[in-house]
């Protein structure tokens, strides 16, 4: 149970009793982004309902609106209407500031790429050491004009766009980021736009172009973008599975727990967590009920239990999938039976904290018997945690997965930078509270 006040730069956690409730987490982030980014730059104005309230979606809309695009809120608590005002922005007064959001600094550059006008976009400290070489180059070859630090792989980076051309081009990596930041380009672009992809990534910026009457062609692992003006459309935008993910592991792990969390997004690109957790064996402990689309999107209720988990291996296109989520499935490894390998995810030593690294660490102060690789870790469930002083490194999801692990250790753990949480999940401190309340 948590004992600070919220506004606390610390929280302590013990270990729970019971786990109970039905709660609904934040709109999800990558759907949120798109959503404001991609209603701007059309004709016509849209109503978005359920907008994740995290860190990195406001950064997004701040630079928006600082690029003249009409955001305000209307109705309901997360409903926006977006006067799109696309596809020619203003020029920006001021540097756009995309705070520790990568998501904003490499989609929002797509769009800058096209733009008559010359902006400058950073971030925080972190976001300004994470690798942006890889929007660089395709967007330089599409015609825009781009400087940033160390050879042109680190933000602050400036943008002089213009007239692009469509480009063929390899991607190095599955990455959702870089190919948004291609196809929003590439919208605006002479010639169409062909993305030959390695693998696999989230899917919802072709999803969400193609209901704004945009024209996405799939063919396997190929996507050929034509240039067209979109047009706004309302969204509903489903709970994040990402947020979920803390609350499935905690239920699944606890010997007394019985939440739901109601309307989560499962587009098939994101619910590599549901599938690699029923693969450790979650079996019933993880059902999905009342199965629905909602504004082209699938969404389900989630029914979480306790599960007997057991250790597997995970690497290759399953990576992409659950990039996100390997903090908190690493929690989980630590309850399981076996040993649990996670490869082919060297892309997490350059996320919001070097993912591996950091969450080695803060496991090993819990007394989880566990290592690093170069790409990836390899954790040795034994079943237990003690409860001990940990870190966020300024990682939102490493926070929430230390406050996961304290709900299950014995003994008190405190979560030093508690408030990093607010980056992508502002009431996550309270949905704890109240799963730890509600099952008395």
């Amino acid at each position: 149970m948590s004992t600070a006040p919220p506004s606390s730069p610390s929280r302590s956690v013990g270990r729970a009793a019971s786990l109970g409730g039905v709660l609904s987490v934040p709109g999800d982030k990558s759907i949120s982004h798109r959503s404001l980014i991609l209603n701007a730059i059309a004709q016509g104005d849209a109503l978005v309902q359920g907008l994740s309230g995290g860190e990195d979606v406001i950064s997004t809309m701040y630079c928006l609106q600082a690029m003249g695009v009409d955001i305000h809120p209307e109705g309901t608590e997360g409903s926006y209407r977006i006067k799109g005002s696309g596809p020619q922005l203003v020029e920006p007064a001021d540097i756009l500031d995309a705070g520790n959001s990568g998501t904003s600094m490499r989609l929002l550059s797509g769009i800058l790429a096209s733009q008559p006008f010359v902006s400058v976009i950073t971030g925080d400290g972190s976001l300004r050491s994470r690798p942006m070489q890889r929007i660089v180059l395709p967007l330089k070859q599409m015609g825009a004009q781009i400087m940033g630090r160390q050879s042109d792989s680190l933000a602050p980076l400036t943008v002089r766009g213009g007239e692009l051309q469509g480009i063929e081009y390899d991607l190095p990596m599955a990455s959702a980021q870089v190919k948004s930041a291609i196809i929003l380009a590439a919208l605006s672009a002479r010639g169409d736009t062909v993305i030959h992809q390695p693998a696999l990534s989230r899917d919802h910026t072709e999803r969400m172009v193609s209901a704004m009457g945009g024209n996405v062609e799939e063919d396997g692992l190929d996507l050929t973008v034509h240039p067209t003006q979109l047009n706004a459309v309302d969204i509903t935008v489903p709970g994040d599975i990402s947020s979920a993910a803390f609350w499935i592991v905690a239920g699944l792990c606890q010997r007394d727990a019985r939440i739901l969390v109601s309307g989560v997004g499962m587009n098939p690109s994101r619910t590599g967590i549901v599938d690699v957790l029923q693969e450790m064996g979650a079996g019933d402990g993880l059902k999905l009920v009342d199965e629905r689309t909602e504004g082209g999107e699938p969404v389900a209720d989630l029914q979480i239990s306790p599960a007997e988990l057991h250790g597997v291996e995970i690497g290759g296109d399953m990576i992409p999938r659950i990039l996100d989520e390997v903090p908190i499935l690493a929690v989980a490894a630590c309850f399981a039976s076996g040993d649990t390998v996670i490869r082919d995810a060297a892309e997490l030593r350059v996320k919001e904290s070097d993912r591996i690294a950091t969450t080695v660490a803060e496991l090993t102060r819990l007394g989880a018997n566990i290592e690093a690789r170069e790409d990836g870790m390899v954790i040795h469930g034994t079943g237990r945690l003690t409860g001990a002083d940990c870190e966020s490194h300024g990682d939102h999801r490493l926070a929430m997965s230390m406050a996961v692990a304290g709900l299950l250790a014995g003994g008190e753990t405190t979560v030093h930078g508690a408030p990093d949480a607010s980056v992508s999940y502002p009431e996550f401190w309270r949905d704890l509270d109240l799963l730890t309340q509600d099952a008395r």
